[in-house]
């Protein structure tokens, strides 16, 4: 057997090597490299030079190859339809309605002493029909098969979506109709119905003035507060001829600044919110953005400023007041056109109506 490299001797291996030369491999002798002798001392590598690109330089792929599209979508959000829920709503009419009709009975009565044949005295009812006029809107949705489409490559629903802009659009609408009513209607809101009674003005307080912050900062103490709210429920008792008293059922609408007042706390660590609730046990607080100032922030807010209204929803066991509607999203048919799509979305509203103005006492100014 042939021995392995690693066992021979050094004089082996070399021998081993020379053999292999002269047998296998090619000798060349006195080969000379094919260049002249004044050259040898400064021999350089002769290299083409690079091309110009034809395309563009470039650092990678496309940028947008690396985005992630969230498929988690995030809606706008605006500020919540709070009137319903602060008053009740109720369905008055159809879209077919022009004017509303609200029959109002006050008892009527005349008493005299008796005698056999005495005629004198009488009972009798007088009737009025209050009228509200309806007001009925609309919105369009409309949409393209190409925008649908591209839309979709976004993981948007197109259609759905624009369908939920327009209801959003309409039930807006009309929460701000509950508030205040439609111009040049007999069609008005639980802020400016004609029928309200005078609002109350706050008493002034030790900081200053009759608001209770001052920006951010507190400017009422809780005690000065409760004495403002004390003055709404006074102001109801006195307006209903004591239909309305201290454990009546209450709503306190405010703005959801002026709701921070609640939480301010007096000297015995008790807040706003705990007095009310030992004073007043059938009180709850409701907020909306229409009781707050009129500011570029809230376009809907109050020229007169932050308003607190004081609301028996059901005084003398009777509704006092609802907002109203004659009708809530009536889909149109849809329509289509060459290469697009388009519906008709409409409501109609009553506004707020108010059976009982005594039962709405107000603070402006807070």
């Amino acid at each position: 057997m042939a021995k392995m490299a690693y066992d021979m001797s050094p004089q082996d291996q070399r021998a081993a090597i020379e053999f292999h030369r002269k047998n296998w491999l090619i000798d060349f002798g006195e080969a000379r490299a094919f260049t002249r002798p004044e050259w040898k001392e400064n021999i350089n590598l002769a290299m083409d030079a690079q091309p110009q690109l034809v395309t563009v330089a470039s650092s990678g792929i496309p940028a947008y190859l690396t985005y992630f599209m969230d498929p988690d979508v995030l809606r706008v959000l605006t500020a919540k339809n709070q009137a319903a829920e602060i008053f009740g709503e109720k369905q008055k009419g159809d879209w077919t309605s022009s004017a509303l009709l609200f029959p109002v009975v006050e008892r009527t009565y005349d008493v005299a002493s008796y005698g056999d044949y005495n005629n004198s005295g009488r009972a009798g009812i007088n009737m009025n029909f209050p009228e509200r006029q309806p007001y009925l809107y609309q919105t369009i949705c409309e949409y393209g098969d190409l925008e649908i489409e591209r839309a979709g490559l976004a993981k948007i629903g197109f259609v759905s979506e624009q369908r939920e802009a327009a209801i959003d659009g309409l039930n807006k609408f009309q929460n701000l109709t509950y508030f205040k009513g439609v111009a040049g209607l007999a069609n008005y809101g639980a802020l400016n119905d004609p029928a309200l009674y005078p609002a109350i003005a706050p008493i002034p307080k030790a900081n200053g003035g009759i608001s209770w912050l001052n920006g951010t900062a507190p400017n009422a103490s809780a005690n000065e507060v409760l004495e403002d709210i004390q003055q709404l429920v006074t102001q109801a008792i006195n307006q209903s001829s004591g239909q309305i008293d201290v454990r009546s059922e209450f709503v306190l609408g405010m703005s959801p600044k002026s709701e921070m007042a609640m939480t301010f706390t007096n000297t015995f660590n008790v807040n706003v919110s705990d007095l009310i609730r030992k004073n007043f046990p059938g009180l709850r607080v409701q907020t909306a953005i229409q009781y707050g100032a009129l500011t570029a922030q809230n376009p809907q807010g109050s020229a007169l400023g932050e308003i607190v209204q004081l609301w028996a929803p059901r005084a003398a066991g009777q509704d006092a007041g609802y907002t109203s509607f004659n009708m809530k999203l009536k889909s149109g048919r849809i329509i289509p056109d060459m290469s697009s799509f388009k519906q008709k979305l409409s409501q109609g509203t009553n506004g707020f109506i108010l059976r009982e103005p005594f039962a709405m006492a107000q603070l402006i100014g807070v």
